[in-house]
């Protein structure tokens, strides 16, 4: 009977101590929440800034004999020549807009996406010319002088491209990519001729507006250096095409009676470089949920 005391009373006395010893442990705070890796997948838009030049530096001009009065026939294959030629031009300009797209960040380090940007361009026009003169043969007393003088201008450029990257770090992804482009273009010749010492001078002129489509391919860097918020830079090569300008007839015609006349033709190629940087911001929708650790 008294070794049973002695038992009840033992366990007693340790359940009291536990419980004071368990009262004095400090209090262990919640495990926190690991971050995931920065998440590229979802929607992003943005703005661009950069630099815009031609690859393509000239207008090449040619002239087509339409009609001759007999004995003239020589004037008019000296005119034709002389209208026809290359007019260097060098358009570069400031190019800047916006643009939106979507990533998608595979399980592997590669993130697919489509983008598409429009952008303005400031300061591209680009004016050009070439000038001659001779001596129509068998008539020495005449010389035909001759300016010719082309204008090309890109107004603005916007494209829509599938990218491919590949994240060389978490917060850094380097990309290819490639696809559609389009944009408002112009060019314009005008043609200055005399006829020496037959009075007046004539000439022809023609500007042509249109909106080309062609295609872009680039690459580039991106880096997100906060949450939601990255910067990249870029270089694109873009190609959209050539576009031709029927000029009117350069007519000499004296008093009023045609003598000579022919169809000049001017023919310009739209396509160049352009290096930009750019700031986006991440929607990130969809985008897993922060991760609590657990010990």
């Amino acid at each position: 009977m008294m070794l049973r005391y002695v038992i009840l009373a033992s366990a007693g006395a340790m359940a009291f101590t536990g419980a004071a010893f368990a009262a004095d442990l400090p209090m262990q705070a919640p495990p926190p929440a690991v971050s995931p890796p920065p998440a590229w997948t979802g929607l992003y838009m943005g703005l661009n800034a950069g630099y815009e030049w031609a690859a393509n530096k000239s207008v090449n001009t040619t002239a087509s004999p339409y009609f001759a009065a007999p004995t003239w026939s020589t004037e008019l294959a000296l005119s034709t020549g002389l209208a026809s030629g290359s007019a260097p031009v060098n358009s570069s300009g400031f190019i800047g807009g916006f643009q939106v797209g979507y990533n998608y960040q595979l399980a592997t380090s590669f993130v697919v996406g489509l983008e598409a940007d429009i952008q303005g361009v400031t300061g591209s026009s680009s004016t050009g010319s070439f000038s001659g003169s001779g001596v129509p043969a068998g008539f020495p007393d005449e010389t035909i002088v001759s300016t010719v003088q082309s204008t090309n201008k890109l107004d603005y450029l916007g494209t829509v491209r599938a990218r491919l990257g590949y994240l060389v770090t978490p917060t850094l992804l380097i990309y290819g990519d490639g696809g559609l482009a389009y944009g408002e273009v112009q060019t314009g010749t005008n043609i200055f001729q005399a006829n020496q010492p037959f009075d007046p001078a004539f000439g022809s002129f023609g500007v042509h507006t249109k909106t080309q489509v062609g295609w872009a391919v680039g690459g580039g860097l991106e880096w997100m250096f906060l949450p939601n918020w990255s910067v990249k830079a870029e270089y694109l090569y873009y190609n959209l095409g050539s576009v031709s300008n029927a000029l009117s007839p350069l007519a000499f015609a004296p008093g009023g009676d045609l003598l000579y006349s022919s169809g000049p033709l001017s023919t310009a190629r739209f396509n160049g470089n352009i290096v930009r940087a750019g700031i986006n911001y991440h929607f990130n929708w969809g985008a897993p949920a922060p991760i609590v650790a657990r010990y």
